[in-house]
């Protein structure tokens, strides 16, 4: 009964591993699927990186009803700790710190083969700056945790609003240089204005909705 115990306690402290190599399939799904929402797959890993990191606080939900909650540790015995530390280490110095660069740096290069056979590179681009700000995704997510019961819809929400208060903002001027160019070579640029003017108010769309309701 004590190894299950410490087995359990072991997984409970990789979770924040765990939310790493979601992070890192986040950033796979961006480029694989050519949209941000089609398919659900990039939100679907987000969402289990933030479930991956507030683990303890969903099991403590539990504890209402009577059921012990594990508490996340190493585990009781020196093989279950050695083997913590060397998956936290694989993690965050090879998955982390080498390989999603690398695949970082191949997603700019199909970014360009996909310039010269004229097709977007957005999402190629997007990818790549995702999978290079790893780490800060998962300082920030961690950040938002409130350590509440609530820390799922917390951190979820504190994503909400950082794509909402940054990401959005710099999208939008993006789109209008987007503008600007198509104009400047004879394409369609309305789309883009459009879209910058909806990146800037989506705060403010957010609110009408939920004061129509």
């Amino acid at each position: 009964m004590q190894m299950i115990n410490d087995a359990i306690g072991l997984l409970l402290g990789l979770a924040p591993v765990a939310a790493l190599v979601a992070l890192v399939l986040a950033g796979l799904a961006l480029r694989q699927q050519g949209s941000a929402l089609q398919n659900g797959r990039f939100g679907l890993w987000m969402c289990w990186a933030a479930v991956m990191l507030t683990l303890p606080q969903i099991l403590s939900w539990f504890s209402g009803f009577g059921v012990p909650v594990p508490v996340a540790g190493g585990g009781g015995t020196a093989l279950f700790n050695t083997f913590k530390v060397d998956v936290t280490n694989f993690v965050n110095q090879f998955v982390v710190g080498y390989l999603a660069p690398v695949l970082a740096a191949w997603m700019v290069l199909r970014g360009v083969v996909e310039i010269s056979e004229g097709r977007s590179p957005l999402y190629s681009i997007l990818g790549a700056m995702f999978l290079l700000s790893i780490a800060a995704t998962q300082a920030l997510m961690q950040g938002w945790n409130s350590g509440t019961k609530f820390a799922t819809a917390d951190v979820l929400a504190g994503l909400w609003t950082y794509t909402a208060s940054r990401i959005l903002p710099v999208a939008a001027g993006l789109a209008i240089i987007g503008a600007i160019l198509n104009f400047a070579f004879g394409k369609p640029a309305m789309r883009l204005v459009c879209c910058a003017a909806g990146f800037l108010t989506v705060s403010a769309l957010w609110r009408l909705v939920v004061s129509m309701m």
